[in-house]
């Protein structure tokens, strides 16, 4: 019987799961992460305006990994021996024949003053905050902003910003506090968005200026103050600043020899392998992957990836070369709360449809779907 270790309760870690059973009810599966349980993060965005709250994007797992057979050790990995074939955390160590590391990425929170703003993606204790704050401002500047990791381009994720942006706004406007708030939106990029293509930025661009949101675009950053964003372009005041760094690996990642890339992350190839090393695969936010400047750090392509991952190791097992490769695949609904538009991205083609309500409650059906699997 195989033995694999999973390093991770995201998304990615998750599906590698479920492909893995789905492949073989016999293999052993150990899963390593710090809390039993699956924070649906795409959902954040409805926490600060009430259509969530934190306690319905936490899911507990312990019946997940009991359907799924899975052994469960609650530890944060140290490192790795062995080529990878054993895991150390600060619990101990885990033996493996295959090794999954799908444990995200880390955010580069280096700017200084960033302890003066809000982590959009900080997790559903953040986003109450915001919540909370949102609650106590009777009017003043709301500054919206995100960056990338200078050394990576595609190590950022600035989608969550513009959901969090037009939720707000739009949440304001019904509410009829939007007249008492002025709405800024910041990012040293010139074309914010661009990830998404052209189209989407040119969307994006007039959403903005049909809801009177100001832009500050192209400077860098200098830092945060208690009341104020600072730019080399100049500064403005700020009563909630929401920002958004860019991202690089796990701390944990410097304790290794696993190979990595400019920014931080492992290094992986087509089929998700860690270059060099028999047997170690890498999906999600973790890994660097060749493919286009536009690869997206998302929920979807880390599915896709962790079930490129399992299936070549499954073929590894099996004495099979590496044949299961992922799509390059940008999918999305940039959310506003009460519509969205559709932003898809591949190769070939970039589809970009307006605001339309029923991409709203597409987005929240796809979630209760998604985690129906796993409640």
């Amino acid at each position: 019987m195989s033995r694999v270790t999973v390093v991770g309760a995201g998304f990615a870690a998750l599906t590698a799961v479920r492909t893995l059973r789905a492949a073989d009810a016999s293999v052993q599966i150990d899963l390593v992460a710090p809390k039993p349980e699956f924070v649906y993060y795409p959902g954040t965005i409805w926490i600060p305006t009430g259509l969530r709250q934190p306690a319905d994007l936490v899911v507990p797992l312990d019946n997940f990994f009991r359907r799924m057979n899975v052994n469960y050790h609650q530890a944060s990995a140290q490192g790795l021996r062995d080529g990878g074939r054993v895991v150390i955390t600060d619990q101990g160590e885990l033996g493996n024949d295959g090794l999954i590391i799908a444990c995200g990425g880390r955010f580069i929170r280096k700017l200084p003053g960033i302890e003066h703003s809000f982590l959009p993606c900080g997790g559903v204790e953040v986003t109450a905050q915001i919540r909370d704050r949102l609650a106590q401002l009777e009017g003043g500047t709301l500054a919206f902003g995100f960056s990338g990791n200078p050394n990576e381009p595609s190590a950022m994720r600035g989608g969550p910003v513009f959901e969090f942006l037009f939720g707000i706004e739009s949440w304001l406007r019904r509410n009829g506090r939007r007249d008492g708030f002025r709405i800024v939106f910041f990012t040293p990029a010139e074309k914010p968005g661009q990830r998404l293509g052209p189209k989407a930025v040119e969307g994006l661009m007039r959403e903005m200026s049909k809801r009177g949101i100001e832009t500050h675009l192209g400077h860098k950053l200098k830092q945060f103050e208690a009341d104020k964003v600072v730019t080399e372009g100049g500064e403005f005041a700020a009563d909630m600043i929401l920002f958004m760094p860019g991202m690089t690996g796990n701390q944990w990642f410097d304790d290794t020899e696993l190979p990595r890339s400019p920014g931080g992350m492992i290094k992986a190839d087509q089929y998700c392998q860690v270059e060099g090393w028999d047997k170690v695969y890498v999906a999600g936010d973790s890994g660097s992957f060749p493919g286009p400047e536009w690869l997206p750090k998302q929920a979807h392509m880390a599915d896709l990836q962790a079930a490129a991952a399992v299936n070549n190791l499954m073929d590894a097992f099996a004495g099979r070369a590496a044949s299961h490769t992922f799509r390059a695949e940008l999918v999305c609904i940039v959310d506003t709360r009460s519509s969205g538009m559709l932003v898809a991205r591949t190769a070939k083609r970039n589809i970009v449809l307006p605001s339309f309500i029923g991409f709203h409650w597409a987005k929240r059906l796809f979630e209760w779907n998604y985690l129906r699997q796993y409640r």
